[in-house]
């Protein structure tokens, strides 16, 4: 980056602009707004002073917020902006917020001073940048992290307004973002690594332990426990497809890619299928109850991710709950995104268990949200809620009739368009 020249407080560049480049440092600290520099004129204090005590983000100095109606103090963004001598002329509540400064303090003030930002190296930010002196092609300042006095890490980017391409800057406009919800990603992203190899591990060990002993040692085994090993490996390369799958689906839903290929889905067959699977598969048929209503609207969804759903749920019903299983399937209406009624099928999953306490039931639906220590990636019901709205449905938890979790879900019709006409 370009850094200014000037040698003295004050200097100015060609263009008979100040430098920031040219400010000594103030050791991290921020002057007070009536501060003025040794040269200034008297008239210039009280310009400064009479700034300060402006509102904290006057739209009357920014004809362009003024032209589109727009209160700096709405933006959820800092903001500041700088005229043509560097000093602020709006600072809003925002910016006020992330660097816990009242806008009366900033207002008036050099930015620089205002702002005294430092890279991550200990550098000040304004000098490397220079934005008054340095190159007049530069447009900006990408996003990065910079630290606030205290060390308070801020997301800073620039923007630089000239009266033409190359000619002086006429505004600097600088955004603040808090670093939580970045903090939050990069947290989440840890969780998410953390817990794919954790997953990852057991079944791979085993799939490595078995084939290795078969190899070494095949004749010495028999065939019933040559079988038993073989029938372990493919359960653990089950497992992995089975996490790697929903890796992908997370990653789809996260990035709006989940594609949703719709065609004629017959729901309360989807369920009785899925409850044949589970009794072939030791689940003893009177536990399970399932109630389909009448006159059921025909229902356009993606036969595989509803598959997907009703597998989770009625999973998650016989591991984690108790008693019989109650599988409801009836008609209903919800309001689309348009604000308009339509047509629908509420599936409502219901066990006898003891429930998801009141205060879990708003994290059922995260990622990572395990309802007991019985094994699963806690990926499942996050999976099942962006399926379900990839569909433009909804999905909720609660307490069912035997205080056990119940879990409802509703799809629209979906029909294409040309059936609707």
């Amino acid at each position: 980056m370009t850094v200014g020249t000037n040698s003295s407080p004050g200097a100015a560049t060609a263009s008979g602009t100040p430098s920031l480049a040219a400010v000594p440092p103030q050791g991290g600290g921020r002057a007070a707004p009536a501060a003025a520099e040794p040269h200034e004129s008297r008239e210039s204090c009280e310009s400064c002073e009479s700034r300060a005590s402006r509102e904290p983000c006057d739209p009357a100095e920014i004809p362009e917020f003024a032209a589109l109606g727009i209160d700096p103090d709405d933006l959820p963004d800092g903001l500041v902006v700088a005229d043509d001598t560097g000093r602020v002329i709006c600072f809003n509540s925002a910016a006020a917020r992330i660097t816990a400064l009242a806008p009366g303090e900033a207002l008036g003030v050099r930015i620089d001073r205002a702002l005294p930002l430092e890279d991550l190296d200990g550098r000040r930010w304004w000098t490397l940048t220079d934005p008054y002196g340095g190159l007049a092609t530069r447009r900006g300042q990408p996003e990065r992290n910079l630290l606030l006095p205290g060390g308070r890490e801020v997301l800073v980017s620039a923007r630089y307004v000239r009266t033409h391409p190359t000619g002086p800057l006429r505004r600097l406009v600088v955004t603040l973002r808090g670093t939580e919800a970045r903090r939050r990603t990069e947290r989440s992203h840890a969780e998410l690594i953390a817990t794919v190899a954790h997953e990852l591990r057991s079944p791979l060990t085993s799939v490595k332990g078995f084939t290795a002993t078969l190899l070494a040692k095949w004749e010495r085994f028999t065939d019933d426990q040559k079988r038993l090993m073989l029938e372990t490996v493919d359960a653990d390369a089950n497992r992995v497809t089975r996490l790697i799958a929903e890796l992908l689906d997370i990653s789809r839903i996260d990035s709006g890619r989940l594609e949703v290929r719709r065609q004629p889905v017959d729901v309360a067959t989807a369920v009785g299928r899925h409850v044949q699977a589970l009794t072939a598969n030791g689940q003893s048929p009177d536990r399970f109850l399932v109630r389909v209503s009448c006159a059921l609207p025909d229902l356009w969804a993606d036969p595989d991710k509803i598959d997907q759903i009703l597998g989770n749920l009625l999973e998650n019903a016989v591991r984690h709950g108790e008693g019989t299983v109650t599988i409801d399937v009836s008609p209903t209406s919800l309001t689309n995104a348009a604000g308009k009624t339509e047509k629908g099928t509420a599936v409502t999953v219901t066990d006898e268990g003891p429930g998801i306490p009141e205060e879990s039931m708003g994290r059922v639906f995260t990622r990572f949200w395990r309802g007991s220590k019985r094994g699963g990636t806690g990926l499942g019901l996050y999976i099942v809620k962006g399926i379900v709205e990839a569909h433009g449905g909804t999905i909720t938890v609660g307490r069912g009739p035997g205080g056990g979790a119940e879990f409802r879900f509703i799809l629209p019709v979906g029909a294409p368009a040309y059936l609707t006409q």
